[in-house]
């Protein structure tokens, strides 16, 4: 790994694409440093820490930007574009124009992402309003000013995450929206480190023994991300011969390989992003009333019902995903008409169903194993007592993007070797 580091900082496209991802790295920190007008960031964050959060709200900030910047212009960070992406894909099996232009190419796909575009500045409208209205008894200046142009600045900061997740796609390495997410976990590491620092200094010998328990079980599940996310199952597919002119064709054997879970770390931040809904919702009421507060408490993933609802949208979204990126039908037609079928199964029809009961199957392990790491961080808040705001999920991402990364830049260096030899 560390030599295809160092390979790629010796090529001067690839280090170009790198340094260029580090300065949106860095413009995205700044970000979560800017203070929206007229809040007193000191008041914020004094009631975050005197109110407490739960695993979902310590998570969902670190995802956004960190957990103390709630007050900052990027506060919403990539979480309105999340929330349109998974409302698209939901309209694209909805509606039968958005499946047909998702079923067109490069063109219908850019379509649709006009749309998750506009739908991002809907939501960050939506969201804005209401975390700007339960900052409002926290304002410097009382005014409708203040108000209208903080809202503005949460819309312009997060539509400006947007573009600049776009961009790291286009022009730098890996997957924009993935990355953010990754240096926006990576810069809240050290913040989680000194809550375990204070465990030991304040709980003395109990909380070392708590501690050194909460490392071991991050290493466990470390190992246990890297298995999951290396673990495939390859179908063996074999091809006819046929004759093209005068040569003969095909009679080769290969495979299909299907990951143990296609949907990765996605069904999981979709999951937290539709439980977080209802609390965004309940922004706008003044009063609560004890119906919603119980409601909301319900749905806290620390509690149980909550627990159990994360869990079962974990499933949901993992076979729902899954089911968008693997159509059993479509592969065994092309694997028909490449003259290619699965050895012991025909090909046609039976060959979509042995696909689709593989892929039932796999998934069905996956989601249970990304289900286990997500209860990561509740099972030791239940267990220890200890309000953990990395765990298995943030580890899921923090691993899947440092892998993706890895083969992003083995795939660049492998593409210029052959360039330059083919130059040769």
């Amino acid at each position: 790994m560390f030599k295809i580091f160092a390979n790629s900082w010796k090529t001067p496209e690839i280090r170009n694409k790198i340094l260029y991802t580090l300065m949106i790295f860095a413009i995205v920190r700044i970000g979560t440093l800017i203070a929206l007008p007229g809040i007193d960031t000191a008041g914020v964050m004094a009631a975050r820490q005197n109110g407490g959060a739960s695993v979902a709200t310590t998570l969902y900030s670190v995802i956004a930007g960190g957990a103390n910047s709630g007050w900052s212009l990027f506060a919403m960070g990539i979480g309105p574009y999340i929330n349109a992406s998974i409302i698209m894909q939901l309209l694209t099996i909805a509606i039968p124009k958005f499946e047909q232009l998702s079923k067109e190419g490069p063109d219908g796909r850019k379509q649709l992402q006009s749309y998750s575009r506009y739908l991002t500045v809907v939501l960050a409208l939506i969201q804005g309003t209401g975390l700007v209205y339960t900052y409002q008894n926290m304002y410097l200046v009382h005014s409708p000013l203040v108000y209208v142009a903080s809202v503005l600045c949460l819309v312009c900061g997060s539509t400006f995450v947007m573009w600049l997740a776009e961009q790291i796609t286009a022009k730098g390495i890996g997957n924009g929206s993935s990355m953010i997410i990754f240096i926006n976990i990576v810069s809240s590491m050290p913040q989680g480190a000194a809550m375990l620092y204070y465990t030991i200094v304040g709980g003395g010998a109990m909380g070392a023994v708590k501690v050194v328990a909460i490392v071991a079980i991050l290493v466990v599940v470390l190992a246990f991300i890297v298995c999951v996310n290396s673990g495939e199952r390859r179908l063996p597919v074999q091809y006819s011969t046929k004759m093209v002119g005068r040569k003969q064709a095909g009679g080769r054997g290969t495979s299909m390989p299907i990951k143990v879970n296609t949907s990765g770390v996605i069904s999981i931040i979709f999951a937290i992003s539709l439980l977080q809904f209802p609390q965004q919702i309940a922004m706008f009421l003044p009063n609560k009333g004890a119906t919603l507060t119980k409601v909301m408490e319900v749905l806290n993933m620390t509690h149980p019902v909550g627990a159990l609802l994360y869990v079962v949208l974990i499933f949901f979204f993992t076979y729902f995903y899954t089911s968008i990126v693997i159509n059993p039908n479509e592969i065994a037609m092309n694997m028909k008409k490449n003259g290619g079928f699965i050895p012991g199964i025909r090909p046609g029809q039976p060959t979509s169903a042995y696909i689709t009961r593989v892929v039932n199957r796999i998934t069905l392990v996956g989601a249970i194993c990304y289900a286990i790491l997500a209860m990561v961080p509740i099972l030791l808040q239940w267990i220890f007592k200890i309000n953990v705001g990395f765990g298995g999920t943030t580890l899921i991402i923090v691993v899947g993007v440092c892998l993706d990364i890895v083969k992003t830049l083995e795939s660049q260096l492998l593409m210029r070797h052959y360039k330059g030899f083919l130059n040769d």
